[in-house]
């Protein structure tokens, strides 16, 4: 029994663990796009779309600073370089774990028909097996970027990650894909390392 909630409790722990995910970054960008000369943005909506509103103003914040930090300035709705537009969808997902708890013994000792001796083998058994199912929600954060003039695509980052019950985890996760989509931000900021000499 001891050895059962062992291995229950140890895959419980890593089953946790694994929900418990910082959050996983892309971007894409239109290589054409001439990001040098922008300077100046402005919101679509000030908002992020299907996200709570308190978590609205926490993106709609996290992403101004980081653009503030790059040197963009926002400006009114109509004279800006770039239209930013922020959007947040969430999807259901469920893990299932399984325990089983073996045992170990004697094959057996009896009486065989003509004599007593051993009828059987030390080794292990089968024991009974439990099923968990436990659910949990991902969300996504997709920011997107936009040439005012041109109307064209520009830019895109995507963030996706466990989504988390407590608002002040929430919000650390939410700086933590924002400050992690705009790293490199704007494409061509960062040089490219040179590929290592074998």
């Amino acid at each position: 029994m001891n050895r059962m909630l062992v291995a229950i409790a140890a895959s419980m722990a890593l089953g946790l663990a694994a929900c418990a995910t910082t959050p996983v970054v892309y971007t894409d960008f239109d290589p054409s796009a001439q990001f040098g000369q922008y300077r100046t943005y402005s919101w679509q909506e000030e908002k992020a779309e299907r996200a709570a509103p308190l978590m609205q103003q926490r993106i709609i914040n996290a992403i101004d600073a980081q653009l503030s930090a790059k040197g963009w300035s926002r400006a009114p709705s109509g004279s800006s370089d770039v239209v930013v537009a922020a959007s947040v969808d969430s999807r259901q997902e469920y893990d299932i774990d399984t325990y089983y708890d073996p045992f170990w013994g004697w094959g057996g000792w009896g009486w065989g028909g003509c004599c007593w001796g051993h009828g059987g083998y030390w080794g292990a058994g089968y024991g009974w097996n439990n099923s968990t199912v436990r659910a949990y929600t991902v969300g996504t954060l997709n920011v997107d970027m936009f040439d005012a003039r041109t109307k064209r695509a520009i830019w895109r980052g995507s963030a996706e990650s466990t989504v988390h019950r407590d608002p002040a985890r929430q919000t650390a996760d939410i700086y933590t894909a924002v400050q992690q989509m705009f790293a490199t931000f704007p494409p061509g900021s960062v040089p490219t390392p040179a590929p290592t000499k074998q």
